[in-house]
């Protein structure tokens, strides 16, 4: 049985000790304050992130991995694994999958290794990892795995809603004129990751029709095989949400998560989301 690695980059927004457990190797983004530079989620945590981001007026820039981050990653696995497969963020809005596909080149007389565009982000993402892990413990081959992920890209969905649209629309994931509407209409807009991109879902006026909103999308699906409930700063709220959707999974099924800094940077304080992994058609 092929000894298949798994790897994904911070903006997974998985637990550290699931990823201790089930040996998922994490490649951190980065992010800049001015001329400082953390690595998300090692130098810089999600709450430290918010706070620094509430006292500095400047806001904070993010960049991908570099090919050599990844190259690195891949050649100390390739000392007890035979594939590597790297689940990462939508290539629509990072530079991160064209980083491992350089660092793939790099290694290919080393390892063999896959790199699937998840197409998506935060634990829309980390489902997908999720997957793949257990798709390799299942005894599936690299390419294997990334071939059942490709299929199944479309069972994994994330919605969310910001506080305000600014931090979507000054990181250039959003466009000025959705982010104009937005404030001066004073909606709590709720946006959704379609085919790798961020796109508006539904307008409401409170937050407290954001947050239903979200746990009446998770109820409208067909299947919810896992379900994941996403803050930055509220996490009372997020625990409200999750005790919401137990009619779908028991109330210890349902993760909360806080979203990672480099996430943090683009939907700011007072984000809220929900992850699904639908599974696999009955």
């Amino acid at each position: 049985m092929a000894r298949v690695a798994i790897v994904t980059d911070s903006t997974a927004d998985l637990a550290p000790e699931v990823c201790a457990r089930l040996g998922i190797a994490v490649v951190p983004l980065n992010v800049h304050f001015g001329e400082e530079v953390f690595r998300d989620q090692l130098d810089l945590t999600s709450d430290q992130f918010m706070e620094r981001l509430r006292r500095t007026p400047d806001l904070p820039t993010t960049s991908q991995p570099s090919p050599g981050r990844f190259e690195q990653t891949f050649r100390e696995l390739a000392a007890d694994h035979d594939e590597i497969v790297a689940v990462l963020l939508s290539s629509k809005l990072s530079g991160t999958v064209q980083s491992a596909l350089l660092a793939r080149d790099a290694v290919a007389d080393v390892i063999r290794v896959e790199v699937v565009d998840s197409l998506n982000a935060s634990v829309g993402l980390g489902f997908q990892v999720l997957r793949a892990a257990d798709l390799a413990a299942a005894g599936s081959d690299a390419a294997a795995i990334a071939a059942r992920l490709a299929t199944e890209t479309g069972a994994y969905h994330l919605v969310f809603f910001v506080d305000t649209l600014e931090f979507l629309q000054r990181g250039g994931r959003i466009g000025r004129a959705a982010a104009l509407v937005g404030s001066i209409l004073s909606l709590k807009p709720t946006l959704r990751v379609d085919e790798g991109l961020i796109v508006p879902f539904e307008r409401t006026r409170s937050r407290a029709k954001a947050i239903k909103g979200l746990a009446a999308f998770a109820k409208g699906l067909p299947r919810v095989e896992r379900l994941a409930v996403l803050h930055s700063t509220t996490p009372e709220d997020a625990a409200a949400l999750a005790d919401e959707c137990v009619s779908l999974l028991p109330r210890s099924e349902i993760a909360i998560a806080k979203f990672s800094p480099v996430i943090g940077t683009h939907v700011g304080p007072g984000a809220m989301g929900v992850a699904v992994f639908e599974g696999e058609p009955a």
